[in-house]
């Protein structure tokens, strides 16, 4: 849909123009920092630059058609972003791809997409996902050992830099980003500068960003939030990034960061939790929490061990927090604002900033410039200069997912306060019928069962079933107590749970599965969302199954 220009301001500046002005304002500051084998490697605006104008120089002498697709496979690092600025000079459109993503995934965003070059970095399975591009495609290597490809990074950017300062046109597309396929085969998301970059710009003044912060970059960046709030919201404030050099890295790095802005995910936080509890159980902390003295001195050696002592805004997205947890952590210091978006608006909708704790549970207020209403039906739809252009190729479903004034339909059920705060009460599509010919909405009933630190994973289903059921899988801590330990805290949660539902929601049991959702077992979504669809479709024989207990362990 074209933005409505009336509704922005019109000063709105591209990653480039920032570039240039870091170039020459402050050449010697180191931007970007990347650990190779134990040491941090600094690249400094005038590194950046450099290195995107060779990587643009490159590009420019393969001929390619103007606006070309150039694709990025990797996980986070220094190279990714160079490589985003010099497509853009070289003015071509960018394609990540979830460095998660399996071969047909792969496969299909490349012929999709009609992706030219592909640029491939660190991967967890980096022998079978080079293997699942096809021999025709020019790849070009990062500079991380075991990367097969047509050329390595160091004989790609081994020419002289583009010499001018190319600014594009804000209305030109600037990159097409895949969204994570929970219901089906991604969708290309097609955003023009000026759409991504007005949330990225705006963003500096909701979330009080500048160049004294540093933020660790390592959520996807082929996801929204980290592309928009991370990658290119830097440009603007001009901080520093630092990177993640592995998963076994992971607390060594965020300490070598200090992030004072720090971005997760549920599971994330919920996994930080159980790290905590499982040096120091509950019962322990609740009594030092109690004592004056010793709350704010046990508080802050906590968040020390995370790394996020210096962080003043800790952030959560993608899917709904338990506000428990939340609880859980405010407790010792740590405020976790929950925000909202969706790959089609720029991750831009909302946002619980500043933190307060009455409004736990919520997912903040609507952005400046974005206009939130709800449908009749309850649908959360957003107007903004930041909704994206279309989905690539696809007219007939951009046309489905904006109303006829111009709001795109979001597919989540919301409801708002008297502030203006929203609450998330479940997504249409999730939203299931019973045997009895009743809706139920799981989205409200797994959050209460999320608040059981034994759960690690649920979903509520029950499609042609007379009573819903809860799917869950167990923390790794509860994995390790006895069985009936585990039985006894869960019929108390679901008991409780059961105790407030209508009699439609009652659940009839629960069913504990005995090996957890990943990414890897194509149950979660690179941005760790249950792919719902595919979860009822593998255990149909176990939603279906007759049982007499209440609790049930299964083998599946």
């Amino acid at each position: 849909m074209p933005r409505d220009m009336s509704q922005a301001n019109q000063d709105i500046q591209s990653p480039l123009s920032m570039l240039y002005k870091w170039e020459q304002s402050r050449p010697d500051d180191v931007y970007l920092t990347q650990p190779i084998d134990g040491e941090y490697r600094p690249f400094t605006w005038a590194d950046v630059g450099r290195q995107a104008r060779q990587v643009a120089a490159r590009l420019k002498s393969m001929d390619l058609e103007a606006g070309s697709r150039i694709g990025i496979l990797s996980k986070n690092c220094a190279e990714w972003f160079i490589t985003d600025l010099g497509i853009m000079m070289a003015g071509h459109v960018s394609v990540p791809i979830f460095a998660t993503a399996g071969a047909d995934t792969i496969q299909y965003v490349l012929q999709h997409a009609d992706v030219k070059v592909l640029f491939i970095g660190k991967l967890d399975n980096t022998k079978e996902q080079v293997e699942a591009v096809p021999d025709h495609y020019h790849t070009v290597a990062f500079p991380y050992p075991g990367i097969e490809t047509t050329q390595q990074w160091q004989q790609f950017i081994d020419c002289e830099p583009l010499a001018d300062s190319p600014v594009p046109s804000m209305d030109g597309t600037m990159t097409i980003i895949y969204t994570s396929g929970s219901t089906g085969k991604p969708k290309g998301v097609v955003h023009t500068y000026y759409s991504i970059c007005w949330a990225a710009q705006r963003s500096l003044n909701q979330l009080k960003v500048d160049a004294s912060d540093r933020v660790l970059s390592y959520l996807p960046l082929a996801h929204i939030t980290e592309r928009v709030l991370v990658e290119l919201a830097s440009f603007y404030g001009g901080g520093q990034i630092y990177f993640v050099e592995s998963l076994d890295t992971f607390q060594r790095d965020v300490k070598a960061c200090q992030p004072t802005l720090f971005i997760s995910v549920p599971r994330l936080w919920t996994k930080f939790q159980m790290g905590i509890l499982a040096k120091m159980p509950q019962k322990k902390l609740d009594t030092l929490l109690k004592i004056p003295i010793v709350r704010g001195l046990v508080s802050k050696k906590i968040r020390e061990g995370l790394g996020l002592n210096n962080a003043r805004l800790w952030a959560s997205g993608s899917a709904p927090l338990a506000p428990a947890v939340i609880e859980w952590f405010h407790r010792i210091g740590i405020n976790i604002s929950e925000g909202w978006g969706m790959t089609e608006n720029s991750a831009y909708g909302t946002a619980s900033v500043p933190f307060r704790e009455d409004k736990i549970g919520y997912i903040g207020k609507a952005y400046d410039g974005v206009d939130i209403r709800t449908s009749e039906e309850g649908e959360i739809q957003v107007k903004a200069p930041c909704n994206m252009k279309e989905y690539y190729l696809e007219p007939e479903k951009t046309q489905e997912v904006f109303t006829d004034d111009g709001y795109l339909r979001t597919g989540d059920k919301g409801e708002k306060d008297s502030e203006g705060y929203i609450k998330i009460t479940g997504r249409l599509k999730d939203i299931f019928k019973t045997a009895k010919g009743k809706y139920v909405a799981p989205a409200p009933i797994e959050a209460k069962f999320m608040e059981n630190p034994m759960v690690e994973q649920v979903c509520v289903t029950g499609n042609n079933l007379p009573q819903p059921i809860a799917l869950l899988v167990l923390s790794e801590d509860a994995a390790k107590q006895d069985k009936q330990s585990v039985e006894k805290s869960l019929l108390r949660t679901y008991e409780t749970i059961n105790a407030r539902l209508e009699s439609h929601q009652v659940l009839d049991r629960v069913i504990i599965m005995d090996s957890e959702w990943s990414i890897e077992n194509d149950l979660l979504t690179p941005t760790l969302k249950v792919k719902r669809h595919i979860l009822e479709e593998r255990f149909n024989d176990v939603i279906q199954g007759s049982y007499s207990d209440r609790i049930v362990w299964v083998n599946a």
